[in-house]
Parts: structure tokens; C-alpha cells; sequence
């Protein structure tokens, strides 16, 4: 039973290796993304972003149709572009910039879908929201690796001064004025180029699932920065694997299933975690 639920699909069918090995890829990077999130309090900047990347992707798939090029470079383009002008609306008026992030992706996610309804179908839509794990091509994998590839490189080389913004970002401002903004706009950009390719896995609704909820069960459960980021990868591909088995047992869409394992990780995790303990306050109130 348990090699038929968890092995043998991955053994037997291409396609399921390939949705897997994406979905490996994508947890390594993305989930170092949603740690430097987490500890910078933006938690849901993955999740305005990923809706800012919808009227580029729209608009390159008006012009090419299915082509991965068009859709991730307008992807790129919109998410940056959206980031830089909430950046800017934050520091010219008295919006924070968690409020003008939500103004600018609630309008361009609207605008993404009227886009893709202009010419596209139900399902074209569908594809773009919810992404088709199981029909990654080759070139869809290579992309997703080497996206993931490049996360990875760039993080190490400027870890420190990642770790040093994101718990003192007053000291960087005095001892290095121009290192933060550069350090903001890297880490913008991966971001956004991280939910470009996730967005051909798993849409742009469910992509930032795959980010956010493996980083947030780690946070429960480990103190230290190294090893929250080596179980928030740990956990997210071990929900690509479990959801991915899941999706093929049940029949369900193995998007959705990949990102609902995750929260079923971040449930067990604010019960049970050793940096939580939720269930033993509940019990604590009960008796």
C-alpha cells in the first residue's frame, strides 16, 4: 500500500517524475524567500506579488499565446514594476507599504483576469490561476531549475547582508546608507522572478501557498536561522511529495492538493510545534 500511494507513480509515469523534480526545485528557493519574508514581517507581500504578476502574464500570452518566454518575461516585468511604484507610493504618502501593495494588487489582478478573458477561455484562465503541475514540460523544468539554481547562488552570496537587514536594518542604514536599498531591490527581484516560475507550476494564486506555509510550520518548531531554513526546505518538499501522492490517489488537482498538505503542515505545527505548543495552552485553559 504505502509503495503503491508514494513510489510507484513516481517510478511508473514521466510526468509525475517531472511534476516532482519542479516541485523539489521550487521548494528549495522559494522557501528561503518566505524565511527572509517571515523574519522582515511581509509575510503577505509573496502573496500581493504573485497577484501583481498577472497582467504581465496576461499580456504576453495575448501577444504569444502559451509561450513561457512572453508569460515570464511579462510576468517579471509587471511584479517588479508594481513592487517599485508601492515602494515609491509608501515613502511619497502616509500609506504604509503593506496598504499600497494591497491597492495595487487587488487592481492588478483584476486587470489580469479581464486581460486573459478578452481572448482566452475558461480553461486558459483556469491554467494561469491554478497553474497544470502535471503538464511541466522539459522547458518549463529547466527554467524552474535554473531560476531556483540562481536563488540559491545569489542568497549565499549576499546572506549577511540579507540576515543584517532583515534584524537591523537601522545599523546597515548608518554604516552602509546605499547597501539596504540595493539589498530591498535584490530581494525584490527574486522574489518576483521565484513566483514567475512558480506561477508555470502551480498559477499565481497557489504559488506563494508553496512559499509562505512551509516557512511559517518551521518558524513553530526551530530557533536558529540555519536550521529554520533547512526544515522550512525539508518541509516543503516533503509536501510536494505527500501532496503530489495525494493528488494521484484521490484524483484531486495536484496544485491545490501540494499547497493544502502545506497547511495541513502549518495546522500539526501551531499545535504541537516546540516554539508553539498551542494545544498545550488549549489544554492548559480547559483544565
Amino acid at each position: 500500500m504505502i509503495w503503491h500511494l508514494f513510489f510507484q507513480p513516481f517510478i511508473e509515469f514521466g510526468f509525475m517524475r517531472r511534476a516532482l523534480v519542479v516541485c523539489l526545485a521550487l521548494s528549495v528557493s522559494t522557501t528561503a524567500l518566505g524565511v527572509f519574508l517571515l523574519l522582515r514581517r511581509m509575510s503577505l507581500m509573496g502573496d500581493a506579488l504573485s497577484h501583481a504578476i498577472l497582467p504581465g502574464v496576461a499580456v504576453g500570452y495575448l501577444l504569444n499565446g502559451m509561450s513561457l518566454l512572453a508569460m515570464s518575461i511579462g510576468g517579471f516585468v509587471a511584479g517588479i514594476t508594481v513592487a517599485l511604484v508601492a515602494g515609491w507610493v509608501s515613502r511619497r504618502t502616509p500609506l504604509k507599504e503593506d496598504a499600497s501593495f494591497a491597492g495595487f494588487y487587488l487592481g492588478s489582478l483584476a486587470l489580469g483576469v479581464t486581460l486573459v478573458s478578452l481572448r482566452g477561455s475558461n480553461v486558459d484562465l483556469l491554467h494561469l490561476l491554478f497553474g497544470s503541475i502535471l503538464a511541466v514540460d522539459s522547458h518549463a523544468a529547466l527554467f524552474v531549475a535554473g531560476v531556483a539554481s540562481l536563488t540559491l547562488i545569489v542568497l549565499a552570496m549576499g546572506y549577511r547582508g540579507l540576515v543584517s537587514e532583515a534584524f537591523d536594518s537601522a545599523f546597515l542604514q548608518v554604516n552602509a546608507s546605499r547597501l539596504p536599498g540595493l539589498l530591498h531591490g535584490l530581494f525584490l527581484a527574486l522574489l518576483v522572478l521565484n513566483l514567475v516560475a512558480g506561477f508555470q507550476v502551480l498559477g499565481t494564486l497557489m504559488a506563494v501557498g508553496v512559499m509562505m506555509l512551509p516557512a511559517v510550520a518551521a518558524r513553530c518548531w526551530v530557533r536558529t536561522l540555519p536550521a529554520l531554513l533547512l526544515l522550512a526546505a525539508v518541509t516543503g518538499a516533503l509536501c510536494a511529495w505527500l501532496g503530489l501522492s495525494l493528488s494521484w490517489t484521490a484524483g484531486l488537482p495536484a496544485g491545490p492538493a501540494i499547497v493544502l498538505t502545506a497547511s495541513a503542515m502549518f495546522f500539526f505545527s501551531i499545535l504541537f510545534g516546540t516554539r508553539s505548543g498551542l494545544a498545550q495552552s488549549l489544554r492548559a485553559l480547559l483544565t
